[in-house]
């Protein structure tokens, strides 16, 4: 017997030269089953080279069990960016999610913008109370913004509460140091204290940590820094809500 995959002479149910299987084939296009030595399928024309019968009849039509799995979360990554408008900062705590746009040419967004969208998605995932949603497009946003060639401070904000969300509050605080370097009293790297102590239980350091944000929130503000822009509700209502 020919070995079908790589043209030695075999005996037995496997190849000797390269192991494959020496039995019947199945098409990894329609299903029907191949003769040994046959190139193309004969009920629908699809080339047969390389296809194995009992793996590729349990691997749906020879598709490695990884590929799938790297498809499907690459459909879950489309499926979290098209759902959101580009830029669009997230919700202000208690106020209602953004509908979704419809969709998106993702080949015209920026790494930035889509790992923009991806945070957006968890931040309104939390707010809406869809926590496993939020913990599970967390890691696939980290991983966006690792992958920029430049960390603003909005992004340092963004990484944070990502990580947070992320169930990792240490994380959120070595971003807020990074941020209290460079502007020691910068509202960002109060919230993003305040939020990891909250996660952790440490109502006491969240409380400081609120107090500080209160006592530099005028000074910060009329310093009018770009990342203050894009969430410039959300830091009222953050003002309102631990001001009462």
């Amino acid at each position: 017997m020919t070995c079908p995959t790589c043209g030695a002479t075999a005996t037995g149910k496997f190849c000797h030269n390269c192991g494959a299987a020496l039995g019947a084939r199945v098409c990894a296009k329609c299903g029907a089953a191949l003769s040994g030595g046959a190139r193309f399928c004969h009920a629908c024309g699809a080339p047969a080279a390389g296809v194995g019968g009992a793996t590729a009849a349990r691997t749906g039509g020879g598709i490695p069990w990884f590929l799938v799995g790297g498809a499907v979360v690459v459909l879950l990554v489309i499926v979290a960016v098209v759902q959101l408008k580009p830029g669009a900062p997230p919700p202000a705590p208690g106020a209602p999610a953004a509908p979704a746009s419809g969709p998106v040419d993702l080949s015209q967004l920026t790494p930035r913008e889509a790992a923009d969208r991806l945070f957006d998605r968890v931040m309104i995932s939390r707010e809406a109370g869809k926590l496993d949603t939020a913990a599970f497009f967390a890691p696939m946003a980290l991983r966006a913004y690792a992958m920029l060639d430049d960390v603003d401070a909005d992004a340092r904000f963004h990484i944070g509460l990502l990580e947070i969300a992320a169930g990792d509050p240490t994380g959120a605080e070595a971003q807020a140091d990074t941020l209290a370097q460079a502007v020691p009293t910068h509202l960002y790297a109060s919230m993003l204290r305040a939020d990891a102590a909250r996660a952790r239980g440490d109502t006491a350091a969240a409380e400081r940590a609120d107090q500080a944000f209160l006592r530099n929130y005028e000074a910060e503000t009329a310093a009018n820094r770009p990342e203050y822009a894009p969430h410039a509700p959300w830091l009222a209502t953050y003002r309102e809500g631990i001001g009462r």
